[in-house]
């Protein structure tokens, strides 16, 4: 990130969450950008997308440590995003509502707090204020002047819910990890979301999740992961249905390796962890308890990649 965008952010950041700092200083993510071929299959993408985030962020929980001890949460970095920038993050609520579309997202984007405007390699620092006040030339730090297209996609990358819409969705749900896994988290997503038969399994598989019950859910993972209750079961065998429906829909695009492998190949680490019911974070924590003795010291050789 540059300097001068860092240090806005930076100072801007502790006045509206808790947690920002500790966002930009101490958490890692992997991510995935996925295309759309329309409007309406963006929008079908979308909401399937935002709400199995929350599975996805179960599968990858890899954060159960902080300042050399476990924080209480399976994904830290994921609770880290709660209290980041509420203006900001989580799951947009309206993304499911009828009507939703590219105009819906803009307006959202207008409301969402500015942080820089970018002039002559310098950042100007613009955080908290209006970009709808930016567009009709009142901008008190650049009085008169308004935004250009650059302005805009600048200001679109500030924005950071749970999946964010640019020429893209971009998957924003996932701890780092290890090249596996990486591969893994694209793998779930484009088997989720690039075949139709897929995509139509999973919005069915979601689509009469409530709003209340979308919240429980990213709000209930940090902590319990897999384990959380949902339904009358939990986020376990939910994260299960949604791997058979992705693996399906990889077998169906058919590419495969040089040893005749599909792309189904890269969701058995999700697979296991599924049918164990344990994360990676809870591996960890196992090993911090008993022969780690209480060092986290051994996760920089054991776990490095």
């Amino acid at each position: 990130m540059p300097k001068g965008r860092y240090r806005i952010m930076r100072a801007y950041m502790p006045k509206v969450g808790s947690l920002g700092l500790d966002m930009m200083t101490r958490t890692c993510t992997i991510q995935t950008n996925l295309d759309f071929a329309s409007e309406a299959d963006m929008v079908r993408k979308f909401r399937v997308s935002l709400a199995l985030q929350p599975v996805a962020t179960a599968l990858f929980a890899d954060s159960p440590f902080t300042d050399g001890r476990p924080n209480g949460f399976l994904s830290y970095r994921s609770q880290v995003w709660t209290d980041t920038d509420p203006d900001r993050t989580g799951l947009l609520d309206f993304v499911f509502e009828d009507g939703f579309g590219f105009e819906r997202y803009v307006d959202y984007l207008l409301d969402v707090p500015m942080y820089f405007v970018y002039r002559d390699g310098a950042y100007i620092d613009a955080a908290g204020k209006s970009f709808r006040a930016f567009l009709d030339g009142k901008l008190d730090v650049l009085p008169g002047e308004r935004p250009t297209m650059r302005d805009f996609s600048d200001h679109l990358t500030t924005a950071f819910p749970e999946v964010r819409l640019k020429r893209y969705l971009e998957m924003r749900g996932a701890d780092g990890g290890p090249w596996n896994r990486i591969c893994a988290l694209s793998a779930y997503w484009v088997g989720l979301l690039y075949d139709d038969a897929a995509l139509d399994a999973a919005w069915d598989l979601v689509k009469d999740f409530t709003l209340e019950e979308r919240h429980a859910l990213r709000e209930g993972v940090p902590r319990h992961a897999l384990g959380l209750p949902f339904r009358g079961a939990t986020v376990r065998e939910l994260a299960i249905e949604t791997l058979k429906i992705a693996e399906a829909g990889l077998k169906r695009r058919d590419r495969r390796n040089r040893c005749g492998a599909s792309e189904a190949v890269y969701l058995e680490p999700l697979i296991e962890m599924a049918l164990a019911g344990q994360t990676a974070a809870e591996r960890k924590l196992a090993l911090f308890h008993g022969e780690w003795k209480g060092s986290v010291d051994p996760v920089f050789h054991e776990f490095a990649y």
